[in-house]
């Protein structure tokens, strides 16, 4: 029989692609966990790991196993649904995770109806960045996650996560109060070509975004300056440092010289939700999931 606390040890390694790093986050030291994978190789009588330069890759057999490995965690996931099947008022811990910006329009909102409405769940939310949420959810440490969607995110068919679309978040053209374009009611990018810019730095996704959008319109924006919260930027902004592009979720300080506008061609970022898959339908999960789709659209008007 398959020891499942080594099964999970392989699906750790496929995850984190080394031995050393999945051992970190299993909390084993690197020669225990590698000795729990070799251990499981004996139990099935077939090679799991072969070296691989410094690293290691999975067999094809690995590889075979793990698609079973996956569909155990699922299934495992519906067991205990089933379970507590005759109890289906929201109860227990909730571990929330997203990033920053949807902290205060998704997130903490949703927390507080969820205390409201149900007195006998115990809601829980850590700022992540999106990397961080795939990893925790994959770990059992968060439930589930708000996420942006980009390149680097496990493909929506990934069979260990149920990915959902939440909402499409605008990007707005920032410009101070008093710029030539700030009494339009929409603008062409176009029209900000020979601008100075403030960009996200090169590790945000929204990076990509913005270069995207800018592209769209026939140029390539002349970064001067680059920030890492929505609101600095706002402020460079403010100062007449440059125009950005920030999503309209983006809460900004009030009352600043700025001024926001609609883009034509609407470039945007798309949210999902996510949680491992199975989970959606726990009475707690689907709760959050309710209350986040009724706040979703004012969170982007």
């Amino acid at each position: 029989m398959i020891d499942l606390r080594r099964l999970h040890v392989l699906r750790a390694v496929a995850h984190y692609g080394t031995v050393t790093a999945a051992a970190h986050a299993l909390h084993f030291t690197p020669s225990a966990a590698s000795q729990q994978i070799r251990q499981l190789a004996r139990d099935l009588g077939v090679d799991l790991l072969q070296p691989q330069g410094r690293g290691v890759r999975l067999t094809p057999a690995a590889e075979s196993l793990l698609a079973h490995a996956d569909a155990i965690q699922a299934r495992w996931e519906q067991a205990e649904l089933d379970l507590r099947a005759d109890h289906g008022e929201p109860a227990g811990p909730l571990r929330v995770g997203g990033f920053p910006v949807a902290i205060p329009v998704l997130l903490a909102p949703m927390t507080v109806r969820l205390r409201e409405r149900h007195r006998r769940l115990a809601v829980s939310v850590q700022e992540l960045g999106v990397p961080e949420c795939f990893d925790l959810l994959f770990e059992g440490e968060v439930d589930l996650a708000v996420v942006e969607a980009t390149p680097h995110n496990p493909p929506m068919s990934d069979p260990r996560y149920d990915q959902r679309p939440l909402l499409d978040d605008p990007f707005d053209l920032v410009v101070p109060a008093d710029h030539p374009l700030a009494g339009r009611d929409r603008v062409d990018l176009a029209d900000a070509a020979h601008e100075d810019w403030i960009a996200p730095f090169p590790d945000s996704p929204c990076l990509t975004h913005v270069m995207s959008a800018c592209g769209g319109a026939g140029f390539t924006p002349s970064v001067v300056h680059q920030a890492r919260e929505w609101d600095v930027t706002a402020h460079l902004v403010a100062h007449r440092l440059g125009v950005a592009l920030i999503p309209r979720m983006a809460r900004l300080t009030p009352q600043l010289p700025i001024t926001r506008l609609r883009c034509k061609g609407n470039p945007h970022r798309k949210l999902l939700t996510c949680t491992r898959t199975g989970a959606h339908e726990r009475p707690a999960i689907a709760a959050a999931l309710r209350e986040l789709r009724e706040l979703a659209p004012a969170a982007v008007t």
